[in-house]
């Protein structure tokens, strides 16, 4: 097979990872090591459409922000990953970076659900050239009150060992989370499900890309369930990523939720999310900017899919905060205009197709604020609403006609912080308490502008960061 080429630079991003061409998904292995974050994700080289077998795509970043593109790090094709080498993550040992990941394999028939995955290892010293365990599989084969759907393992060290979740699906058909323990990542014992979907149609018949870690003092399981039907304002994407609040009980092998699963992004285009933890203690998210059933535009062009910023996590009250890391102000290249809010209208942004907007607005009791991204015409791409009188995000996608929601805690002002990269928008609400990430094809620079809808006065104050477009080097 040959690699697909790309025909047209017209949305590619400036400053959010993505392949060199071809199709990719699910960021993977996810770390830090020997001075460089590494990103991996799931990666098709030879169209620009989701196709078998997959391989694991490789960058790597001093910064979270500024990234290099590496060779292929998993190429599928032996024995244990025989029809794609499917998500997973990543741990140092040893001055050695492992990756743990799913090998997936086809049987003989015409039945997309008829195929087995097994768990394996591969390892490098240098960062960049991996070679796989010549033991593998770690992991053969599933529990034996297992489906076939047994993936995305996610590993870490904890005191003297080191434990593996997966996402997998019980056969009753319901959605869980199992773990295994090892002393030295290449003999595990599976110790059984930590947590499971207590309703199909609540919450989900497979939970896939688990990541467990601490906050605080409260462990967070995230993880991706497929199933989940659409409830009111919440759970409107074919599938979800978010979390539970809880504890783990490593001697009951049982994680004790606190909280119902919440939504950790509550745009169109985020899946999959995996976190890493930083030499200075802060812990880290990247997710899939797509998500399965959106159009992808960018296909065109002989591409498909990226990953969304790296974003801080902390929580407060069992709500997670996600904002971006403070290392992106780099990619600004102004100090930044300033405009202050006098007028029911205000434009904030005509002339640049990379930007990031700061804004914080007055609210009063009966406020009802408009934030439009527009073509040049006036036609709306994505609008964002925002009602004080129930604290309510509508968020409006003009190219499905569809609609996504965020409640926020009252308060007298909103806060917006604001990243557009020529397709992606991404827009975190009040210090992070609410985020949406959304894909929008526009090839010229779109007009953002802010209104009041009932005639107000505008009051606050909007500062725009022209931002590089080149911090990502194939």
């Amino acid at each position: 097979m040959q690699k697909v080429h790309i025909t047209s630079e017209k949305f590619r991003l400036g400053y959010h990872v993505m392949a060199p061409s071809g199709w990719i998904n699910d960021p993977n292995g996810f770390c830090y090591f020997k001075g460089y974050y590494h990103i991996f994700y799931q990666y098709f080289p030879y169209s620009e459409h989701v196709g078998s077998p997959m391989h694991w795509g490789h960058a790597r970043s001093k910064d979270l922000v500024h990234w290099e593109t590496l060779p292929i790090a998993l190429t599928p094709g032996d024995s244990e990953d025989q029809d794609g080498c499917f998500s997973g993550s990543a741990i140092v040992k040893d001055d050695t970076l492992y990756l743990i990941y799913t090998g997936h394999h086809l049987n003989d028939s015409d039945d997309p659900e008829d195929f087995w995955e097994n768990q394996n290892m591969a390892y490098s010293t240098d960062g960049i050239h991996f070679t796989k365990y010549e033991l593998n599989p770690i992991v053969a084969t599933p529990p034996a009150d297992n489906t076939q759907h047994f993936r995305d393992p996610k590993v870490w060290h904890y005191k003297d060992a080191y434990y593996m979740i997966l996402g997998s699906q019980s056969k009753d058909g319901l959605g869980r989370v199992i773990l295994y323990k090892s002393a030295d990542l290449k003999q595990w014992s599976y110790l059984g499900e930590i947590e499971k979907s207590k309703d199909l149609t609540k919450e989900g018949f497979m939970w896939e890309c688990p990541d467990l870690f601490k906050l605080d003092h409260q462990h967070v399981l995230l993880i991706s369930p497929q199933g989940i039907e659409a409830n009111d304002q919440q759970f409107l994407n074919l599938f979800q990523t978010g979390y539970f609040v809880g504890q783990l009980d490593y001697a009951q092998h049982h994680f004790s939720r606190e909280t119902s699963f919440v939504e950790l992004d509550n745009g169109h285009d985020f899946y999959a999310a995996q976190t890493t933890t930083t030499p200075d203690g802060q812990t880290v998210v990247i997710g899939w900017m797509n998500m399965w059933e959106n159009d992808m535009i960018e296909q065109e062009d002989g591409w498909s899919g990226a990953l969304t910023l790296p974003r801080t996590l902390e929580i407060k009250n069992n709500h997670i905060y996600m904002n971006p890391i403070d290392t992106v102000k780099s990619l600004r290249i102004d100090d930044g205009q300033t405009l202050n809010l006098k007028k029911n209208q205000a434009i904030i942004s005509t002339e640049n197709r990379v930007f990031e907007t700061e804004l914080l607005l007055d609210i009063k009791d009966k406020d009802n604020i408009k934030l439009s991204l527009l073509t040049q015409d006036k036609t709306e791409l994505i609008t964002l609403r925002f009602s004080a009188n129930n604290n309510l995000l509508t968020l409006y996608r003009k190219d499905y006609d569809d609609y996504r929601y965020a409640h926020v805690t009252p308060s007298n002002q909103l806060k917006l912080r604001i990243f557009v990269d020529k397709s992606s928008l991404e827009i975190f609400i009040n210090d992070g308490e609410r985020c949406f990430t959304e894909r929008y094809y526009y090839p010229n620079n779109p007009q953002l502008v802010l209104e009041s809808i009932n005639n107000q006065t505008l009051t606050g104050h909007a500062t725009i960061y022209k931002l590089k477009d080149d911090a990502v080097q194939f």
